[in-house]
C-alpha cells in the first residue's frame, strides 16, 4: 500500500462486487484490498498494524460471519474501534440500519447502488473522519465529567487532581471510558489489560475492580458488575 493514501478494505462474498470497487476505489487515488469472507478481513485488519485500514465497505449478508457480526468484533477492540465501516448491502430495511448504525458504522448503502454515490460517501466519511482524528489528537484525552485520563502522560485524575494507580488499572480505567456503556466480559479485560505471558484468574480481575473503585472515590458508582456477563462503566 502506498505512503500517505486513504487504505480502503472491500469486503463482499460476491468477487464481482470486489472488482467493480477496487477498480473505481484505484481509479480515485485511494489505495484498496478486496476480501471475500468477515473472517479473512478481520485476519487482515490484525495483521495491517503498521498500515490500518481508514475505512471498510462491509457487506451484511455473507456465508459465516455476517457483517453485523464482524462490525462488532471491531467495534469492541480498541485497537480497531475507530475504523470507518460503511455498510454496503442488499438489506434495506430501516431495522436493518438502525442496527448497523448501531453497532457505530458511518454509513449504510443498499444495493443495487450507484457507483458514484459509494464513492461521494467513502470522500464524505473519510473527510469526517480524518476531522475527528485531527481533532482528538491535539487533547488525547479521555473524560467523563471530572474524572479524566491522560494517554499521553499515562495519567488519571479527578477535580484536577492526579490520583495513583498501577498500570493494569490505568489500562482497565482507559478501556472502560474508552468503552462507556458497553459490558466488558473478564475475558475482554484480561486481554487487554494485561500482558499475553501473564496468567490472570477471573478472581485477580475483580480484585483490580475492586481497588479501581476505592480510588475513583464517587465515580464508584458508574463501574457497575453485571452478573454473568462482566463490567461496564455506565453514565
Amino acid at each position: 500500500m502506498t505512503e500517505g493514501k486513504s487504505r480502503i478494505l472491500v469486503v463482499d462474498d460476491e468477487q464481482d462486487i470486489c472488482d467493480i470497487l477496487s477498480f473505481n476505489i484505484k481509479t480515485a487515488g485511494y489505495d484498496v484490498m478486496t476480501v471475500n469472507s468477515g473472517e479473512e478481513a478481520i485476519e487482515k485488519i490484525r495483521r495491517a498494524t503498521d498500515k490500518p485500514f481508514d475505512l471498510i465497505l462491509l457487506d451484511v449478508m455473507m456465508g459465516g460471519m455476517s457483517g453485523f457480526e464482524m462490525a462488532q468484533i471491531l467495534k469492541s477492540d480498541p485497537a480497531t474501534a475507530d475504523i470507518a465501516i460503511i455498510f454496503l448491502t442488499a438489506k434495506g430495511t430501516q431495522n436493518d440500519t438502525i442496527t448497523g448504525l448501531n453497532i457505530g458504522a458511518d454509513d449504510y448503502i443498499s444495493k443495487p447502488f450507484s457507483l458514484q454515490e459509494v464513492m461521494l460517501r467513502i470522500r464524505a466519511v473519510l473527510r469526517r473522519t480524518k476531522s475527528d482524528a485531527t481533532s482528538s489528537s491535539k487533547t488525547n484525552t479521555l473524560t467523563y465529567k471530572t474524572l479524566s485520563i491522560d494517554q499521553d502522560r499515562k495519567t488519571v485524575c479527578i477535580d484536577g487532581e492526579e490520583i495513583a494507580v498501577t498500570k493494569t488499572e490505568y489500562e482497565i480505567l482507559r478501556l472502560f471510558l474508552m468503552q462507556k456503556g458497553r459490558v466488558l466480559s473478564r475475558q475482554d479485560l484480561i486481554e487487554k489489560a494485561w500482558p499475553d505471558d501473564v496468567m490472570v484468574s477471573d478472581r485477580t480481575v475483580d480484585v483490580n475492580i475492586t481497588r479501581i473503585r476505592k480510588k475513583v472515590g464517587r465515580y464508584a458508582d458508574n463501574i457497575v458488575t453485571r452478573l454473568g456477563f462482566g463490567y461496564i462503566f455506565e453514565e
